[in-house]
């Protein structure tokens, strides 16, 4: 009888283990027919308040995000789209007030400005700003979560920037 039900469970584990579906989907909505490169200026800080490592984090995932999820080729000039400009704000702000006064709670807030500009179809074309936020406790110092918070933003906000270039979404 224990070796029926050590079977009945075998098969089982194995029916379940072949029937997996897989896929993957990035959301891009690209005609590489006619497009098939990308520029990707740097991005600048151009904010009051800067944390040097803010760029080349952002500047990092950006192109990342593009490498990894399309087929563009990214160039120096002249691309079939072409992504540009700056960091204008990174604040923090008192979220929530304790009962003894004091803040509890601080929010980051990253805002980047864009300029996309698609070569073959100029209707796709805009500016715009692009936000995130991240919220720590005040009993923490900055400079301790800073790091881990800048990337969470910076993911946040290259995500919404592929959406609004190539997702269609």
């Amino acid at each position: 009888m224990n070796r029926i039900h050590l079977a009945i469970m075998f098969l089982l584990a194995l029916a379940v283990s072949a029937c997996t579906i897989s896929y993957s989907f990035n959301g891009a909505s690209i005609d590489y027919t006619t497009t098939k490169t990308i520029q990707i200026d740097n991005f600048p800080i151009r904010s009051a308040y800067v944390w040097a490592p803010m760029q080349s984090i952002f500047q990092n995932r950006i192109t990342d995000v593009y490498a990894n999820q399309t087929k563009l080729k990214q160039v120096k000039k002249n691309g079939d789209m072409q992504l540009a400009g700056e960091i204008v704000a990174f604040d923090q702000f008192n979220k929530g007030i304790s009962s003894d006064g004091y803040s509890s709670q601080v929010q980051l807030k990253m805002t980047v400005n864009v300029r996309f500009v698609n070569n073959n179809k100029h209707s796709d074309d805009f500016e715009r700003q692009f936000s995130a936020t991240a919220d720590y406790d005040a009993s923490q110092q900055l400079n301790a979560v800073q790091e881990e918070l800048v990337t969470q933003m910076v993911k946040d906000i290259t995500d919404q920037i592929f959406n609004a270039t190539v997702a269609n979404w």
